[in-house]
């Protein structure tokens, strides 16, 4: 089947929404989350308890999507699954742009008529060329137009972040984890079977979106494995692509079957063929989120040397204990850098090897000890822990005008850790967060998953440097 951008644009940011099907059963659950629609929003619903309902909501209803006045950009399709090819009929006639069908019960039951009846919406389809995403799935995400996957998404606020997603609850939950990580969601999907639009379709499609600066992905397995490995490549030369794959173990192969009856590929193989197509696997929620941010954030780094600042000392040899085991080198500094460090440094309660320990008589030359660090000619990323516990907002303003001081100057990537024990800690970590961020400063909650997200940026652009990109 040849897919359409266009078609997939105009659901993607649609004028005219109509859902097929939504009732009390499920709480009028799309009426509900799409309730935030710039647009025009329609129900389809011929049964008349449901229909009096849905007119309290001051929506127009109309017993067949024929019968909708407007073309129709997206239909949402929540019906029980014996009557989900009459609504392909329906939506082929009327020439919707794309639906997705919400409705499960399919190939991923392992039953016979699930798999014929999968099997039948995917031929007729095919034969329409029309835009199939699911079954079995939440769905799009653009929180520019108000399109949702849940009502508690977030909407107006638009950012950087491709997502294209096999699990819907996976979908959902990236979305909210990395806006709270200050990064959000410019488009998402999350596209369940995949019996018609599947992994690489979205990924060509996200690669030629202006909007989309990095693409994540969480998948169970793919349809095509020789055309996804094609597209991969070709796409992660333009846009950086991170993959959470899920199925690692044999336990986790056995719960796909169940949930998108997707075929599950060894690991092994599967790690090998990400990283030669120049692509980054991670093994988590946290790990992904973390990896777009300091891909979107972070310029094209090479050197994995590494000068840290801003710690206790024991914070220091934790530190260094990480970025080491995460693969990155923490070496001395640079006999100049010494020099000048022992002209004004208090060693009582502090000291200098690489992390610096700042510790409270050195506090007041962080400047200083910033403007070092980025002369050393030892390294070439600079990582400062603020401490969220500790300053004044004029105090924590200042670290931040630091940091973008040098980014600015473009000689050595920033990178801060900003880490938080207590409630009141994480509401000020948030908003810290929020201002290296909006500088342009990737920051991570912690030592761990900073030094995790660099190196996978490290090893991304290692990967495009030695293929000669």
């Amino acid at each position: 089947m040849k897919v359409d951008f266009t078609k997939l644009d105009r659901a993607f940011n649609p004028r005219t929404v109509a859902v097929v099907g939504d009732s009390k059963r499920n709480g009028y659950q799309w009426l509900t989350t799409y309730g935030s629609l710039k647009g025009k929003l329609y129900s389809v619903q011929i049964n008349r308890e449901a229909i009096e309902d849905i007119k309290k909501r001051g929506v127009p209803n109309y017993l067949s999507l024929l019968d909708i006045p407007d073309p129709i950009d997206l239909a949402v399709v929540s019906v029980p699954r014996s009557v989900s090819l009459k609504i392909l009929d329906d939506c082929i006639q009327k020439d919707v742009a794309a639906a997705f069908f919400f409705t499960a019960g399919f190939a991923e039951t392992g039953t016979e008529e699930g798999i014929k009846l999968e099997q039948a919406l995917k031929e007729k389809a095919e034969a329409a060329n029309f835009h199939l995403i699911g079954p079995n799935c939440m769905g799009l995400f653009n929180p520019t137009v108000g399109i949702r996957q849940i009502p508690f998404q977030y909407v107006g606020k638009s950012g950087p972040l491709g997502l294209i997603s096999q699990s819907g609850t996976h979908a959902l939950d990236f979305s909210l984890a990395a806006h709270l990580q200050g990064l959000d969601i410019n488009k998402s999907v999350s596209f369940g079977n995949g019996t018609v639009l599947d992994s690489p379709d979205y990924l060509e499609y996200f690669a030629q979106d202006p909007e989309i600066s990095v693409i994540g992905m969480y998948l169970e397995g793919v349809k095509d494995g020789q055309r996804f490995m094609k597209v991969l490549k070709e796409v992660s030369t333009k846009k950086p692509v991170a993959i959470w794959k899920g199925g690692r173990t044999g336990e986790g192969w056995r719960a796909i079957a169940s949930h998108t009856g997707s075929l599950a590929v060894p690991w092994t193989i599967w790690n090998s063929a990400v990283r030669q197509c120049g692509a980054v696997n991670v093994a988590s929620m946290e790990e992904l989120v973390d990896t777009l941010k300091a891909l979107h954030y972070l310029p094209p780094v090479r050197g994995d040397r590494v000068a840290i600042t801003g710690g206790s000392g024991g914070q220091s040899v934790a530190i260094a204990d990480v970025f080491s085991e995460a693969g990155l080198e923490v070496p001395r500094l640079s006999k100049a850098s010494y020099d000048e460090l022992s002209t004004f440094y208090s060693l009582i309660g502090g000291g200098y090897p690489n992390p610096i320990d700042v510790g409270n008589p050195n506090a007041a030359q962080m400047k200083r000890i910033l403007e070092i660090l980025e002369r050393d000619t030892n390294t070439d990323i600079i990582i400062l822990l603020a401490m969220a516990r500790f300053g004044t907002p004029e105090q924590m303003q200042s670290q931040v005008d630091m940091m973008a001081d040098i980014k600015q100057r473009g000689s050595k990537a920033v990178v801060v850790v900003v880490p938080y024990s207590t409630p009141e800690e994480m509401r000020r970590a948030r908003e810290l967060t929020q201002k290296f961020q909006e500088k342009e400063i990737p920051c991570f909650p912690s030592i761990e998953r900073g030094a995790c997200a660099l190196k996978n940026v490290l090893d991304y652009y290692s990967f495009r440097n030695s293929d000669g990109a």
